[in-house]
């Protein structure tokens, strides 16, 4: 009886320890393999194909949903080339639309930014499809042409001649002088520096995944820019 007692004990204390130490239980990962596919994903690319709904992950999945859900409603440009990492490519879609749309930056001073990085990495398709949207948000026609030589632009704004020399100097300097960066904080706010800096940054990375897949221009568009001295 003593020895069964002991036994039923030990039996008891063993299985109190086993649940203790058990991990709790965790919901089931969504796969989100009940996702359809959607109407028209329209991905273009060269060096890398364009992928086919049915072969994509779960995970690219996501990231094609949030972009078609979210304010740009297309898949153009470097997202073909980022669902081949789209974890990286789902957070980085949000930070471009965040870069494209709802930042603190006018239009103006958003795509001056845009096309002076796509200048800086001469990225064909990045500057064709940012010149147009320049343009279209009032940056005179010679301060593009301008910069797409390599030259200063004369015909810019106050506001624009700020953000012009900031980008300029983070592009080619890598640093930004005191005098570049003070008058940024006064005539744009510190978020708005930090918001021509991200703008950089973000469109850096499209500019050279688009320039490492060799992405095609628009049937009939020819490239714009030389090779800078």
């Amino acid at each position: 009886m003593k020895r069964w007692l002991l036994t039923m004990g030990v039996t008891l204390l063993m299985a109190g320890c086993a649940a203790s130490t058990a991990p709790e239980n965790t919901p089931e990962t969504d796969t989100n393999t009940t996702m359809e596919e959607p109407p028209d994903m329209d991905l273009q690319g060269n060096r890398f194909r364009p992928l086919t709904w049915d072969e994509m992950t779960d995970a690219q999945k996501t990231m094609v949903a949030h972009i078609l859900e979210g304010p740009r409603g297309g898949l153009g440009g470097p997202f073909n080339v980022l669902l081949r990492s789209p974890e990286m490519g789902d957070m980085a879609q949000e930070l471009g639309a965040y870069a494209r749309i709802t930042s603190s930056l006018p239009g103006n001073l958003r795509e001056l930014a845009i096309v002076m990085t796509a200048r800086f990495w001469r990225s064909d398709f990045e500057w064709y499809a940012h010149k147009a949207a320049a343009l279209r948000e009032g940056v005179d026609a010679g301060v593009v042409d301008a910069i797409a030589r390599g030259d200063r632009p004369e015909a810019m704004t106050d506001e624009e001649t700020v953000v012009y020399n900031l980008v300029q100097e983070l592009l080619y300097d890598r640093r930004a002088s005191d005098a570049t960066f003070n008058a940024a904080v006064e005539a744009l706010g510190e978020r708005g520096v930090v918001d021509v800096v991200g703008t950089v940054g973000y469109y850096g990375l499209v500019s050279l995944v688009l320039n490492v897949d060799e992405y095609p221009l628009p049937e009939g568009a020819t490239p714009e820019l030389e090779p800078l001295p």
